[in-house]
């Protein structure tokens, strides 16, 4: 009874991704998810390089390789249903914990679904489990330096997964607005953990100069920026998190080595991800060795990482 007690979370968490292969299976057979993206037939090279196939998985590597996501949140479930000491929000079974692992899953699903099914509402699904994913750092920043309660935290993380899924829905990944949310997402979580490890009053109001840095790690650089604002907007919201951040963190984090291996192993994942295109110079879609396939994997191991890394929290002793 005491074991069933500690592991029933992860039970919980592995029969539901049994679940979701067993539903896909069989709406799948019988014909009632799968379909085409728009001007692409049986046999061509998909966008993503791999060739489209007449199976139930539209592109197989691509797909399966995204069980790594799946993999890494049931191991992550695994430890927290087994520790009994919290010594901070990523170790035992906390609010925070339970929703990290929880969306690590969920990553899984939600690109297998846009590689298998080729449907709308698949990459849809896709975008909107990343969303559910890169707030989550950011906004736990803010929680941190904001001295927010958990209920005013999920309310807002809610809020913000609810407005991207619907206009995204309707209107695209950059919601009608040009904003891509994930991407705009990872420079806030790089400018609020350097608020967090360096904070102060001063630090605030130049932390959001960092988010250029990032844009231009991904190929959006100061010079694009300033010639076009209208499109680039959102810059304003590189100083959201010196508007939110309030109050000095209560606790410190080793960022070395797990924050520095999570940030290498997805800019190289990136960089990896660029190949995934057809007519690249590593695009081969007849490969079982898919570029965008190991661009999941390492993502996954990335998302690993950052669990580890969060694990390292400690109070600060006055």
């Amino acid at each position: 009874m005491i074991f069933f007690k500690k592991t029933n979370s992860f039970f919980i968490a592995l029969s539901a991704s049994i679940l979701f292969f067993l539903i896909y299976f069989i709406l799948a057979k019988a014909g009632l998810i799968i379909t085409l993206e728009p001007n692409l037939s049986i046999g061509d090279i998909s966008r993503w390089c791999e060739r489209v196939s007449p199976s139930i998985f539209r592109e197989p590597i691509n797909a399966f390789s995204n069980v790594g996501f799946m993999i890494t949140g049931l191991i992550m479930f695994w430890i927290l249903s087994n520790e009994d000491k919290k010594t901070n929000d990523f170790t035992g079974l906390t609010n925070i914990s339970i929703l990290y692992a929880s969306v690590v899953i969920f990553l899984g699903p939600g690109s297998f679904l846009m590689h298998g099914t080729h449907s709308y509402w698949g990459q849809w699904i896709d975008n909107v489990s990343m969303v559910t994913y890169i707030i989550v750092p950011w906004l736990y920043n803010l929680k941190e330096l904001g001295n927010w309660s958990f209920k005013r935290f999920i309310t807002t993380y809610i809020l913000i997964v609810f407005i991207f899924s619907l206009l995204s829905w309707f209107f695209g990944t950059n919601m009608g607005i040009n904003l891509d949310l994930f991407g705009v997402s990872i420079a806030l979580w790089i400018i609020s953990e350097f608020l967090y490890k360096f904070w102060g009053k001063i630090n605030k109001w130049y932390s959001g100069f960092i988010g250029f840095l990032v844009a231009s790690i991904f190929g959006i650089f100061p010079t694009d920026i300033f010639s076009d604002l209208v499109n680039y907007w959102w810059i304003v919201l590189f100083w959201l998190p010196a508007l939110l951040a309030n109050t000095a963190p209560t606790k410190t984090r080793t960022y070395n080595p797990w924050f520095f291996l999570g940030m290498i192993s997805y800019i190289v994942a990136f960089i990896i991800w660029l190949q995934g295109y057809p007519d690249t110079k590593f695009c081969n879609p007849d490969s079982f060795i898919q570029p965008h396939g190991i661009w999941h994997l390492i993502t996954a191991f990335a998302t690993w990482c950052f669990f580890k890394f969060y694990r390292t929290e400690k109070i600060i002793e006055k």
